[in-house]
């Protein structure tokens, strides 16, 4: 897996990334919601697509599935800004994994411990349904994030999509996808790396109890004893 075949380092990989536009579905949404939300109109969007955050030398990537249109797409930051993010900073500074319980803004200081945090798709789609052609578009990110992260052990996946996304990029290509199903919890190993699956934390899988505080943190405890080993 190879990050550094396109790009010399992240920050560049980062710099052609905010300027892409390969997807012109997803280039139009981002910037249509922009203003949709009553709470923020008056506010300068981000509206490009969204970069990764935290410790690109860590040996944990956690992957989303995409930015929410008042969060990433608003603040410019992957999980910031939304009900989503919330939920999942607070969950993970609970585990350590952050060094504060919120994600409000790029400037407010979060830093990620010995983690990195992305989105299968790095820009907003529509209804949250990212299209086969938009998901592979992205993919060329994606990789290269993985490609850099040198220390990698542990990949946590936050719902199906980002599994589908890895399992493309890091599964044995001889394997049948079908062997990955997404089931939360479950523990897949590929090519040398853990691939672990949770729940999305989303307003809907927390407000309907499918996805509990207790058992998330919990399951984060035990993804951070794995990258640690």
């Amino acid at each position: 897996m190879q990050g550094e075949d396109r790009w010399a380092d992240i920050r560049e990989m980062n710099d052609r990334l905010i300027a892409c536009e390969r997807c012109p579905r997803l280039v139009e949404f981002r910037k249509a919601v922009v203003g949709r939300d009553k709470r923020f109109r008056g506010e300068t969007y981000w509206a490009r697509p969204v970069p990764g955050y935290g410790d690109i030398n860590g040996r944990l990537l956690i992957v989303g599935l995409a930015p929410a249109a008042s969060g990433g797409n608003r603040t410019g930051r992957v999980f910031t800004g939304d009900k989503s993010s919330d939920f999942l900073v607070s969950c993970l500074h609970e585990a350590g994994i952050t060094n504060q319980p919120t994600s409000e803004r790029r400037d407010d200081g979060l830093i990620y411990y010995d983690a990195y945090i992305t989105a299968a798709v790095k820009c907003v789609p529509p209804d949250n349904k990212p299209l086969p052609e938009e998901i592979e578009n992205c993919s060329v990110y994606l990789r290269s994030e993985i490609g850099f992260m040198k220390n990698l052990k542990v990949i946590l996946v936050l719902g199906q999509i980002a599994l589908q996304a890895v399992v493309r990029l890091i599964a044995d290509p001889a394997e049948p996808r079908s062997r990955y199903r997404f089931v939360h919890g479950a523990v897949y190993s590929m090519n040398g790396i853990r691939v672990v699956c949770s729940y999305h934390p989303s307003p809907r899988n927390v407000n309907t109890g499918k996805l509990k505080r207790s058992d998330f943190v919990d399951l984060l405890k035990k993804v951070k004893e794995m990258a640690l080993e």
